[in-house]
């Protein structure tokens, strides 16, 4: 690590997590080892001081400050043994011990047996507190270790379940779900769920799913659901707080929104097309989402909340180990609670291959809205916004012609990138990786299946080829003129180009204009012949001796 990037991490110039410390002994280092190694990994810098300062570490031992024993003193005093990285970067003449500790997929201890995790004071400072039970629990959770939804009950029985319940999950079964649960007994129903352990004892899912209030309140006492609805202007509207089973709370959450997912409508030709608020996909299958991928060791609510134009919907517990929002409609699916995502998908709740979320931003995109956001999303929680509008009525109607001629076309790719570039006017292979979450190649090769249907035109070529909407586009739009702004925009920007360059180095020739604006052979001959014409540039020569230089007055 440079100097540079230690001071940058120190200013809070990233976002890692850090450790400060002036000096420390060996007991010392294994415990702030272990208390990094129970969350996300991080940075354990000694020689700074809790405010940032740098001041140096001071000599260990009574040795130099060598890092050489220090992964092998913490791989002895941890357990599992975790293997740290160590160095010393020097900062104005001050000795900095780094020590990089990797994120863990098991809990950590000392082997003296302490177990620590990292949290925040209510000034924002990190500390170190002992690891409770339910801090294990919830920590093994978050990293993929246990299916909390799979733990047993020994206390509950048949009479902690509601009957109503069960009926209510035997109809989604008739109608929309695995038919095969809906004539089963209640007992092989629960077995079938898996929600027996081997000894006869009823698991956390059950009661999540079946379970009466005072069975939540008793046997899972972090679950409760919340809806929302705040006003600027007038404040809050409503505020619902609820233990109730999964399949209930879905179903009150969703009809909770309908009130307020009110709808426009636009005509498009003979199509006349119905654009709600937010989509009854993306409503469902994000509510779902937050109750059965919660962390269900942590105590909070799921909390639903219209606020003027934006549903948010809040999950407790991080995404899972693996899962970050620049990958999480790419990766492949990972239930925090694979039981409880079991059940939701066998009564048909869900999507059953597990791409939910992907059906979430299609649904939205489909409507002309922005794509759900889950930048709010933290270590602590998971965020889905959905901001209402205005939609963009043109293009959701556009989207509804093509869907009604063929509808394997829009798919969420197609949707991605068509929203892109309405905003943006024009997208690279690059940006089309990032918005998709898929390699270069990938994207490329996206950008040219579109091309070839005809909804995109490519400008450039190599690393300068761009893509814009084609020109049978823009008229079914009914935005004629967009388009030749949009082309003409790229003849401007190659005219000046050219220009800069010639005033900078007196001349150009055809093969200089390709690399340059990256054109076509002869898309830079006629480019030059149309500057020559329009009395900006004079040619010199003839054929392969040809060159360009500015036209005098």
């Amino acid at each position: 690590m440079l100097a540079a990037d230690l001071e940058r991490l120190i200013g809070g110039g990233e976002s890692y997590s850090l450790e400060f410390k002036r000096d420390i002994n060996d007991s010392e280092l294994t415990t702030n080892v272990v208390c990094l190694a129970n969350g996300d990994g991080g940075l354990l810098l000694i020689g700074v001081d809790d405010d940032g300062a740098v001041i140096g570490a001071r000599p260990r031992h009574g040795k130099a400050t060598e890092p050489e024993r220090l992964p092998a003193l913490v791989a002895n005093t941890t357990s599992p043994p975790v293997n740290v990285t160590a160095s010393t970067v020097d900062v104005g003449g001050k000795t900095v011990i780094v020590i990089e500790v990797p994120k863990q997929t098991s809990l950590v201890s000392t082997t003296s047996g302490v177990y620590v995790r990292r949290a925040l004071d209510v000034n924002g400072d990190a500390q170190c507190l002992p690891m409770q039970p339910h801090d294990a629990i919830a920590r093994l959770a978050s990293i993929g270790q246990r299916d909390l939804s799979a733990m047993p009950v020994p206390d509950a029985t048949s009479d902690d379940l509601g009957e109503i319940e069960i009926g209510r999950f035997r109809e989604s079964v008739r109608t929309i779900g695995d038919r095969t649960l809906a004539e089963l007994s209640t007992e092989d129903l629960i077995s079938a769920l898996g929600f027996r352990t081997v000894d006869g004892d009823l698991v956390v899912g059950a009661v999540l799913m079946f379970g009466t209030e005072q069975a939540l309140r008793r046997f899972v006492p972090t679950h409760e659901v919340a809806f929302q609805v705040l006003d600027q202007s007038s404040g809050v509207q409503a505020n619902r707080i609820q233990r109730i089973p999964l399949v209930r709370a879905m179903t009150e959450l969703s009809s909770a929104i309908a009130p307020f997912n009110l709808e426009e409508e636009v005509e498009h030709g003979l199509l006349r097309v119905g654009l709600p608020r937010y989509s009854d996909v993306a409503i469902r299958e994000t509510i779902a989402n937050a109750l059965v991928h919660r962390n269900y060791g942590l105590v909070g609510q799921v909390r639903v909340a219209i606020e003027n134009d934006v549903l948010s919907i809040t999950s407790p517990g991080a995404f899972p180990d693996g899962i970050t929002i620049h990958n999480l409609l790419s990766v492949p699916p990972k239930p925090r609670n694979p039981l409880l995502a079991d059940a939701f998908k066998r009564a048909g709740l869900v999507e059953r291959t597990g791409r939910g979320i992907n059906r979430v931003f299609a649904g939205q995109l489909e409507l002309g809205r922005p794509a759900p956001d889950y930048s709010r999303s933290t270590n602590d929680w998971v965020e889905v916004r959905m901001r209402s509008g205005p939609a963009d009525q043109e293009l959701a109607a556009f989207i509804a012609s093509v869907r009604s001629r063929n509808a394997g076309m829009v798919d969420l790719r197609f949707l991605q990138v068509l929203h892109e570039v309405r905003q943006e006017r024009r997208i690279t292979s690059d940006r089309t990786a990032e918005v998709l979450q898929v390699s270069v190649d990938e994207a490329r090769a996206e950008l040219n299946k579109l091309v070839e249907q005809g909804l995109l035109e490519a400008r450039g070529e190599r690393k300068g080829r761009s893509y814009h909407l084609a020109s049978s586009v823009y008229e079914q739009l009914g935005e004629q003129a967009e388009y030749v702004r949009t082309r003409g925009f790229d003849t401007l920007q190659h005219e000046q180009m050219i220009l800069t360059y010639v005033d900078r180095y007196d001349r150009i020739s055809r093969s200089g204009v390709v690399e340059l604006c990256q054109l076509k052979p002869a898309q830079a001959t006629r480019l030059l012949g149309r500057m020559v014409d329009a009395g900006k540039l004079d040619m010199r020569g003839q054929k392969r001796g040809a060159y360009y230089v500015l036209a005098q007055p």
